[in-house]
């Protein structure tokens, strides 16, 4: 087992989740560099990512309302004209979707330095602030609110309700403004990769980063795991009236005279290019990755592990990535077991009669599945 240096530790070395989604209760008992969660469809893999995306973000309403978006977990309401109004379901953050009983909690597993987020009602002051801040828009007055706390501090969102169409977005708007805590406590660093490919704006958003660094190489050497020697430079092209393409990584090959999408090499390069820009885009924070293995071929999986925890100690990024392919899993462990100083660790989530646990695989068992292809799923 490594042992982190002060100025290197991890974020979270073990994590706990309660009233999360589906997960009513889940401990994690020791989280490393890189932990990989395997385990079937539905038993809630996902959700810890998301869990520790809402942790790191110590429960802003932005992440939230950004997480029920790439749900399309929507509210609708109806006002005067018919109209209807579809706004993020934040009761679907809740285990059960009962915010009314029921208190998320996310963080380490001796509870403290935890994020907590419950529906709250708001106190006379607060609903005069509302008040004054919508003194016309109001038809209803949002008696509700959800608060997010972490540690001493605490933010309040008022949920706004029973309002023209028209007049939702702007309200929530000046709200979060008017109930914004500037002094809240700052966030941690964190970057996600779902189960596709990344879009041309993400990469280049990445890619603004680390051109012209020594990340810039890692990322072309991430390539070369998929595409041999042959990948010489890659290039992130601006806007392209010509393709409508905005953000368009090319790269150029020695046994080719002209540059090519990066698109156009496979999935799998895609795939390798963006953890590696996601990688320099974490430092110091973290980076959950939804179904590690998409894209990649199980022949290169040890390579891509080998990669991603050599770049994730060097960045200081505490990677959690989620699977079910058996390939993934025997690569991760081939890989963890070349490193005494870089801490992989494996979790296998299951669920049983509406529970969760977490079943934890040691060094040993590690050692066991890389040299003998043991079934840890």
């Amino acid at each position: 087992m490594s042992h982190e240096q002060p100025e290197n530790r991890l974020h979270l070395p073990d994590l706990r989740i309660s009233g999360f989604r589906g997960i009513e209760a889940l401990s994690i008992r020791r989280l490393g560099r890189v932990t990989l969660l395997a385990g079937r469809n539905g038993v809630g893999k996902t959700t810890v990512l998301e869990a520790v995306r809402v942790f790191a973000a110590r429960g802003r309403y932005a992440t939230l309302s950004d997480l029920l978006e790439n749900r399309e977990e929507f509210a609708s309401a109806g006002d005067d004209d018919g109209d209807k109004v579809h706004v993020p379901d934040f009761a679907a953050l809740f285990h059960g979707r009962r915010p009314v009983d029921q208190r998320i909690a996310i963080g380490p597993v001796n509870g403290v330095d935890q994020v907590t987020i419950q529906r709250v009602a708001l106190d006379d002051e607060q609903l005069s602030l509302v008040e004054r801040v919508l003194p016309e828009a109001v038809t209803e007055m949002p008696v509700h609110a959800l608060k997010a706390a972490y540690g001493k501090a605490e933010q309040i969102f008022p949920l706004p309700s029973g309002m023209h169409k028209r007049e939702h977005f702007q309200a929530t708007r000046l709200l979060q403004r008017a109930f914004r805590d500037s002094n809240g406590p700052p966030g941690i660093r964190c970057e996600s990769l779902g189960p596709g490919l990344l879009g041309n704006h993400d990469i280049s958003r990445f890619w603004r980063t680390v051109a012209l660094t020594d990340h810039e190489d890692a990322a072309v050497e991430a390539l070369r795991l998929v595409l041999g020697g042959k990948v010489d430079r890659v290039a992130v092209l601006g806007e392209d009236r010509a393709y409508r393409h905005r953000g368009r990584a090319i790269v150029r090959r020695r046994d080719q005279s002209r540059p090519v999408p990066l698109k156009s090499l496979g999935d799998g390069a895609v795939r390798l290019f963006g953890v590696a820009l996601a990688l320099a885009n974490s430092r110091d924070g973290f980076l959950l990755i939804d179904e590690a293995e998409n894209g990649i071929h199980h022949s290169i999986q040890r390579d891509f592990w080998r990669m991603l925890l050599k770049t994730a100690h060097a960045n200081n990024v505490q990677v959690l990535a989620t699977t079910h392919s058996s390939d993934c899993i025997r690569g991760f462990a081939q890989a963890s077991n070349e490193f005494e100083e870089i801490e992989g660790t494996l979790s296998r989530i299951t669920r049983r009669k509406g529970e969760t646990w977490a079943v934890e695989y040691s060094e040993k068992d590690l050692r066991i599945a890389a040299e003998q292809g043991t079934e840890v799923r």
